[in-house]
This record gives C-alpha cells, sequence and structure tokens, in this order.
C-alpha cells in the first residue's frame, strides 16, 4: 500500500464516519421532535418515519463502503429536511401553520446545523468521486 492510497483510505473514513455521525444526528433530532407531529400533522409523522428510516439506512450503508448512491443519499435526504423545514417556516404547510416565523426552534436550529453540514460534506464527496478523484479537502 502506498502513502498516497493510504491517505485516501484514512480520509475517505473520516468523511464515512462524520457523514454516519451526522445522519444519526438528523434521525435523533427528529424522533425527539416526533411526538406530537402525528397527532398535529399525521402526513408530517410519517414523513418524519420516513426521514428516520432513510437516514438510518443511509448511515449503514455509508459503514460498509463509499458507495457514491449512499453519499447521494446522505446529501438529498437532509437537503429535504431543509426544504422541509424552510417551507414550515416562511409559507407554511397544510395543517402546519403554526411555526411560520418560528426560527429560533432549539430543535430546529440543530437540524439545520447537522444537516447542512451532511450535505456539504457530501457534496464534496461526491465532486471529488465525479471528478475521477477520490475525496480530498486539503491536498497532500
Amino acid at each position: 500500500m502506498t502513502t498516497e492510497t493510504l491517505v485516501h483510505a484514512v480520509r475517505d473514513g473520516i468523511a464515512r464516519t462524520i457523514a454516519v455521525i451526522g445522519l444519526a444526528g438528523v434521525a435523533l433530532i427528529h424522533l425527539l421532535d416526533i411526538p406530537g407531529k402525528f397527532d398535529e400533522t399525521p402526513y408530517l409523522g410519517w414523513l418524519y418515519v420516513a426521514l428516520i428510516l432513510g437516514c438510518l439506512g443511509t448511515a449503514a450503508a455509508l459503514v460498509h463502503s463509499s458507495d457514491p448512491r449512499a453519499w447521494t443519499a446522505a446529501a438529498l435526504l437532509p437537503l429535504g429536511a431543509i426544504v422541509g423545514y424552510t417551507l414550515t417556516r416562511t409559507v407554511g404547510l397544510p395543517q402546519a401553520m403554526d411555526d411560520i416565523g418560528n426560527w429560533s426552534e432549539p430543535l430546529g436550529m440543530a437540524s439545520i446545523f447537522v444537516e447542512g453540514s451532511l450535505v456539504v460534506l457530501s457534496s464534496a464527496v461526491l465532486a471529488g468521486l465525479r471528478g475521477g478523484r477520490r475525496f480530498t479537502l486539503v491536498h497532500a
């Protein structure tokens, strides 16, 4: 194994580990917010369940390999959550108008931070894979 191969393997492992932790964070944040959702807006409750399961499945895939499909899911799942959060805070969604303007909710701010970080990390990895080179944030 060359030094370059080892460096790329370590960077890939670090990126995958950070993504797995981030995906678990997104799942946990939405699990903590889910109890009242089924009573208030059942469809949002089910969207939360889908997001949680998608994040856990994607995290499991990234534990096993650096598959571009898993990285794509690691970018799109949190991006979808960010879009949903933005909609509920701006124009609202059917049966979900109470949070318009409520940008300072602690779980929401934590969610946006974790989801945004995942989108940036996953996009950087995918850009590196698409360019025919391995993921690098810093050149060795």
